[in-house]
């Protein structure tokens, strides 16, 4: 558990501000689309770094960090995040492939949208998320084990201490958490993202025809990678948020003693299937998506060049620059010729290839 729990933390903790950042910084990508895998990143991001910890420290040392709060806040998290924002951000991803689809005008890049306009639209995933998991804040308690009354344990459980009304309506929830979670964050975000996905796949089916008479425009070359991203994620929320939901229908109608036994059982694999969804999803865009991945590498790229000036690659206009500077007069000798090659941009080491960077994202 323990090294599953780090190989999680490290890969999903890089790849979400990776991601995060590659948005933030670039302003070429301030899109509907990027601004909502940006958003989702960043829920992955809280839930790796507080829940992360917790679930594996009560694994290890059968005690609860932070007590109560933890047993309150952990499943908000974990139903607001990976659940909720994930399932609406799908759907917020196929709504903007829909649109794109059907806008009329041309469509070589995606539209750089102001923060302002980002924000509105992901506080509308951010609020639904937190309003619809609201219950999950009155479910649990910390409690302990009968047989073992050192084991602290989160029992789901309305607390008597709520008022009647609140009281019926949190064990309602509780009645039906199972069927809400597979309904709701599952199986809804996934028959409505495809049904925008078959509605666009057949806008661009039918528009080629129509303007390939006319000369003035062609599906654009990105569709395929926005559908293969699309599907992935929905792929991946499928996968990672069904197991727990279906098992505990299903140990719902098994016998007490096997239900005592499968729902912790259950429990840790959905919060790990969790934690590798979130570990994965950014990892997963980065590769599908191909204006982020390359914005990526290109600020790696500005890194790694600003750290060691006199690197292997330098760019073409350094390259065009120094050639034009020479043919003039015969190259210097001595030290100062060493210290004028290094200011043209000209490399200083014998045997090395001269290469050219490719333009990747936004310049340094």
């Amino acid at each position: 558990i323990a090294l599953l729990a780090l190989l999680l933390f490290t890969a999903g903790l890089v790849g979400n501000l990776a991601l995060t950042c590659t948005v933030w910084h670039h302003l070429h990508l301030k899109s509907t689309w990027n601004g909502v895998l940006a958003g989702l990143a960043l829920c992955d991001f809280l839930v790796l770094f507080f829940c992360l910890p917790v679930v594996v420290v009560h694994e290890l040392s059968v005690t609860r960090l932070l007590g109560d709060l933890s047993c309150r806040l952990v499943p908000y998290l974990e139903v607001v995040t990976s659940l909720g924002v994930a399932a609406f951000s799908l759907c917020a991803l196929s709504i903007d492939r829909f649109n794109a689809a059907v806008a009329a005008g041309p469509l070589p890049k995606a539209k750089v949208e102001p923060c302002g306009a980002l924000a509105s639209k992901l506080s509308v995933i951010w609020v639904g998320s937190m309003l619809l998991a609201a219950p999950e804040l009155l479910l649990s308690t910390l409690g302990a084990r009968p047989e073992r009354t050192k084991v602290d344990v989160c029992v789901r459980e309305p607390s008597v201490e709520l008022s009647d009304s609140l009281y019926s309506l949190v064990l309602t929830y509780h009645g039906a958490r199972a069927w809400w979670l597979l309904g709701c964050y599952v199986c809804l975000p996934l028959l409505f993202s495809l049904a925008c996905g078959l509605l666009t796949r057949h806008i661009w089916a039918q528009r080629p025809a129509q303007e390939d008479r006319r000369g003035t425009r062609k599906q654009p070359g990105g569709e395929p990678r926005l559908r293969s991203a699309l599907t992935a994620l929905g792929a991946l929320q499928v996968a990672c948020a069904a197991p727990e939901s279906v098992g505990s229908i299903v140990l719902g109608y098994l016998p007490d003693s096997l239900l005592a036994w499968g729902l912790p059982a259950l429990g840790l694999v959905g919060q790990f299937l969790l934690f590798l969804r979130c570990a994965a999803t950014p990892l997963v865009m980065l590769v599908l998506c191909g204006p982020l991945g390359r914005a990526l590498v290109d600020g790696c790229c500005c890194c790694c060049r600003e750290c060691v000036p006199d690197g292997d690659s330098f760019s073409t206009s350094t390259a065009a620059t120094s050639t034009s500077a020479w043919p003039t007069s015969p190259p210097p000798s001595g030290q100062d010729g060493l210290k004028t090659a290094s200011a043209a941009g000209a490399p200083l080491r014998r045997g090395q290839p001269e290469r050219s960077s490719l333009a990747l994202g936004t310049p340094c």
